[in-house]
């Protein structure tokens, strides 16, 4: 039987899905990771795509929230010249997300574990249920 111990023990890098990492920025709106597939030896595997990631952050009441967006590119100025439209994507698709969780943490109802003590004179148990 594997215990919970034994199986973080498996943690491992797959040799054949290694990238070489490099990070471009502007210091100004975000930066541009561009990952290169490299095999085990550190030599570009020219079987594999380049790949571009943007990143920026926006500033929240709560600090400064993350973001992150693959740039579909062939090239750095290519992924450069895509950031500001991905990135502006990203942002609203994201603030759309944290309005659709606000709306439904706001919306939920909380029903106590054991429920409620039945009334006297009304029928059945008195509980609320929510599918």
């Amino acid at each position: 039987m594997a215990t919970k111990q034994e199986t973080t023990n498996d943690i491992r890098v797959d040799p054949k899905a290694l990238y070489l990492e490099e990070i471009f920025t502007d210091r100004r709106v975000g930066t541009i990771r561009r990952l290169t597939p490299v095999g085990k030896e550190g030599k570009r595997d020219e079987a594999r795509a380049v790949l571009y990631v943007g990143e920026t952050q926006v500033l929240t009441p709560a600090g400064a929230l993350p973001i992150a967006f693959e740039i579909g590119a062939g090239s750095l100025e290519e992924a450069a010249d895509k950031f500001g439209q991905l990135a502006k994507e990203a942002i609203e698709r994201t603030v759309k997300e944290l309005q659709d969780l606000r709306r439904q943490a706001a919306s939920s109802i909380v029903i106590p574990q054991g429920g409620m003590p039945p009334m006297p004179g009304a029928g059945g148990g008195g509980k609320i249920q929510m599918p």
